[in-house]
């Protein structure tokens, strides 16, 4: 666990060692949209005044005192890698030291953003898997910094004595490319990313700054009149003819296809781009991104699960991701370490294997869900449905409406829910667990059955009378559960993994890593 002390921090008489001074410039640049507000509502309180050269004076006072308190704050910063642990001190009022000791230390990953990476600086994380966030990060230090503290707490973690100030490491360890992805499958992962959230974003930002504009943004009827002031209305649009209309609303739609597809790809370009997996000693490497660089390591031992997602569309060119479930489940940034966004089948298996699991290749091994479940969930959605229609009925001059929307909704729901049935599996082997679920968003769960921490039978008041229940499995970082098995056999799964998992020493395994 980690540790934190509040107090006098200097209790080994070393000062430690701080950020980078470049840093203070890059975290200022990168704070700047914080200070709008300040520095908007400072602006606003002096705008009727009738000296106008408050305003310069003002923005002045509001960067200078951010750059300040800046400056303080990485002026109060240090790190010291000690002989068991690496401590973090921090604080300008009240002083706070972290000891985070190299055992709890899963790894160590270092990012780089554009300004960081312009001025040669990266940010170095310290997994833990403790959910810590910015008290278990260094911003900002050196490149070369990043890579001698990387190698340095992996040596104290084998065992190996290295001076503090030795100079920068560089991994002497083999490494073996066992995925890549070249700009042309970027580009195809793109368009399988179709995304309009850039107008999610322009909406939000239109929401929050329309009070700079001098008219209400969202007054249809001002709109309106401006359409009709440029020449346009409705009797325009109307002799343009009904072809006229088509072309028109045809042009519309594939602008917005156009856009979406667009949008993801330049999304998954800044992401992916350059994308490598590498094998090393202690597990896999991940290094991508164009504007934002990451050099991610996750050693084996702390892979989980496995999760092999596809789609229909995907699926049929013989596309598939590959994420597994990890130690440090609770990141702030990724709940999967996303190992091959697009592979092949057989890419996939090669890089799972590396990991200890092994996909099965086919469903011979997996069995389907009893079909009374999903039954039940679908007759659980009829009450509240015809609750609806009554309202629409009374609210409304003809029950047809309420009606036709009522059988759309149930065809729809029985569609959906049959989908989901047929598509669902489960199963185990000697050694792992599957799940397999979802129609548009197809995912294989799989699970080494030594990874479990805990199984639990679940029953609800219509499931028990019918014999039904359901299991699930505790893992860390996530839960696998299998619905809609008959109660026998969940007893019979549950005896079987629980005899596989107490014939393991986990102590033995706890120390050999």
């Amino acid at each position: 666990m980690n540790h934190a002390t509040e107090g006098p921090i200097d209790v080994t008489g070393q000062e430690g060692e701080r950020l980078h001074i470049s840093g203070l410039f890059v975290g200022f640049v990168s704070g700047l949209p914080q200070l709008f507000f300040p520095l908007f509502a400072a602006i606003f309180g002096v705008r009727k005044s009738d000296n106008p050269a408050l305003i310069p004076i003002i923005i002045a006072a509001v960067l200078a005192l951010s750059l300040f308190f800046r400056w303080l704050g990485w002026r109060r910063f240090r790190y010291h890698v000690g002989a068991d642990d690496i401590r973090v001190e921090k604080g300008i009022l009240n002083r706070t030291a972290r000891s985070i000791p190299y055992d709890r230390i899963q790894d160590v990953s270092i990012e780089q953003k554009p300004l960081a990476r312009m001025m040669g600086l990266s940010e170095v994380k310290f997994e833990t898997g403790g959910g810590d966030g910015d008290d278990a990060t260094l911003r900002f230090v050196t490149l070369e910094e990043a890579n001698r503290l990387r190698a340095l707490i992996r040596a104290r973690k084998a065992g190996l004595s290295v001076a503090q100030d030795a100079t920068p490491m560089v991994e002497a360890e083999e490494t073996e490319t066992i995925f890549a992805m070249d700009g042309q499958r970027v580009f195809i992962l793109g368009l399988y990313s179709f995304s309009l959230i850039i107008f999610a974003v322009l909406g939000g930002l239109a929401q929050q700054f329309d009070f700079l504009l001098p008219f209400d943004l969202w007054d249809v009827k001002r709109w309106a009149g401006l359409v009709q002031e440029s020449g346009m209305s409705v009797n325009t649009i109307n002799g343009v003819g009904i072809a006229g209309q088509l072309i028109l609303a045809f042009g519309a739609f594939t602008s917005l296809i156009f856009i979406g597809f667009a949008t993801g790809v330049v999304r998954t370009y800044l992401r992916e781009h350059g994308f490598r997996l590498t094998q090393t000693s202690k597990g896999f490497r991940r290094q991508r991104g164009l504007l934002t660089l990451t050099d991610v390591v996750m050693p084996t031992h702390r892979v989980q699960a496995a999760v092999v997602q596809t789609g229909p569309i995907r699926k049929r060119r013989g596309w598939h991701s590959l994420k597994f479930v990890s130690l440090a489940q609770d990141s702030k940034e990724e709940s999967n370490y996303v190992a091959a966004p697009l592979a092949t089948l057989d890419e996939v298996r090669r890089i799972a294997q590396v990991a200890g699991i092994h996909p099965p290749y086919g469903d011979e091994q997996l069995r389907t869900g009893a079909a009374l479940h999903w039954i039940i969930q679908l007759l659980l959605l009829v009450p509240p449905l015809l609750i609806a229609m009554a309202a629409l009925v009374i609210f409304a001059d003809t029950a047809f409406a309420p009606t036709l929307l009522l059988l759309l909704l149930l065809v729809f729901a029985t569609f959906m829910f049959w989908c989901d049935w047929r598509r669902y599996r489960f199963g185990l082997d000697d050694q792992q667990l599957y799940l397999r679920r979802g129609w548009w968003q197809q995912r294989l769960t799989i699970a080494p059955q030594l990874k479990v921490q805990s199984i639990e039978i679940a029953q609800g008041p219509l499931t028990r009378r019918l014999g039904l229940a359901s299991l699930k499995f505790g893992i860390a970082g996530g839960t696998l559960e299998m619905i809609a098995l008959p109660l026998s056999t969940a007893q019979a799964i549950r005896s079987a993994v629980m005899e596989k998992v107490a014939a393991v020493d986990y102590s033995a395994i706890n120390r050999s890593h």
